[in-house]
């Protein structure tokens, strides 16, 4: 049985020779290097050890971060008065991140949704989710006021957003005469044939939604006359509609009109004469529209 000063001298003597025959770490050995490293059993265990941890520190994978789909030539849409449209936001991995919508006038911010709930006080505002990964708002009856930027943001750190900017255009819709002028009456001689000519402008898309009225009466499917038919052609920009009205009576006089749908209309006053001159009168009239004629008629007057 040992005494405890030969213990002491024991245990320093074991100490000293440990520290001689293991092998020193090298100074440059590195998290992942795959040198080898040779020596007794409880260095090899102790370098397997180490990198195994290396290992599960490397094999860590964070959330991949969502990303907006749609580039920069989405970010300008353009919509028709009336009209619906949808801003598009279509995003890859979200997650567990959430979308929202606003809306932003000057520094102002309007929630509009978040997530799939519309919080708008606006009815004609809503969040219509397309699969697998559109979040799109739809604005319905676009008015003017709708003009200006929307955000669609991501509840990510700091957050991501994609700006789009709406654009309303305003249709323009003229009843023009052979030479593209704008009309206010048309004259013409009993039996003849009326022919309107409208033509719709500052469309977004082509159209042939035209509508033609004879006061309140519409005149596209009347079948009730006979004689009447609506010629319209789609145009870069708009449209060109044409209404012929065969053998013309005084019945046929008055207000025609011509819309498209609710959001524009012209309109034009035509005289069925019996007898008289249509070309005649419709020189006369706008002889009468111009204003140094209508100054020298006050003059003799």
């Amino acid at each position: 049985m040992m005494t405890p000063a030969a213990l002491l001298v024991f245990c320093s003597l074991l100490t000293r020779t440990l520290c001689v025959i293991a092998p020193q770490i090298p100074v440059d050995f590195k998290t992942g290097d795959k040198k080898v490293i040779t020596g007794p059993f409880w260095h090899e265990v102790f370098t397997e050890t180490y990198e195994e941890h290396e290992e599960d520190v490397s094999t860590t994978t964070s959330e991949p971060l969502p990303f907006f789909e749609d580039d920069a030539s989405t970010n300008n849409v353009t919509a028709q008065l009336g009209s619906r449209v949808h801003l598009h936001c279509r995003v890859h991995d979200l997650g567990e991140k959430t979308i929202s919508w606003v809306r932003r006038r000057g520094e102002e911010l309007h929630l509009l949704s978040f997530g799939r709930h519309t919080y708008s006080a606006d009815s004609r505002y809503s969040l219509a989710f397309e699969h697998p990964n559109d979040w799109r708002l739809l604005i319905q009856y676009v008015s003017e006021r709708d003009e200006g930027f929307y955000e669609c943001q991501i509840s990510a750190h700091p957050p991501l957003v994609r700006r789009v900017h709406l654009t309303v255009v305003v249709p323009k819709v003229e009843i023009v005469d052979e030479r593209g002028r704008p009309l206010q009456d048309k004259f013409y001689k009993e039996g003849s044939i009326i022919e309107l000519r409208c033509v719709v402008s500052e469309v977004p898309q082509p159209t042939r939604q035209v509508n033609w009225k004879h006061g309140p009466r519409l005149l596209n499917y009347d079948t009730k006359r006979g004689g009447v038919s609506v010629k319209t052609e789609a145009t870069s920009n708009g449209a060109l509609s044409r209404l012929y009205i065969a053998n013309a009576n005084r019945n046929d006089s008055g207000n025609y009109s011509c819309s498209l749908a609710d959001v524009a209309t012209s309109a034009v006053t035509v005289h069925v004469l019996k007898g008289e001159n249509p070309l005649a009168m419709q020189r006369g009239s706008a002889a009468m529209s111009h204003p140094s004629m209508l100054f020298f008629v006050c003059l003799l007057s």
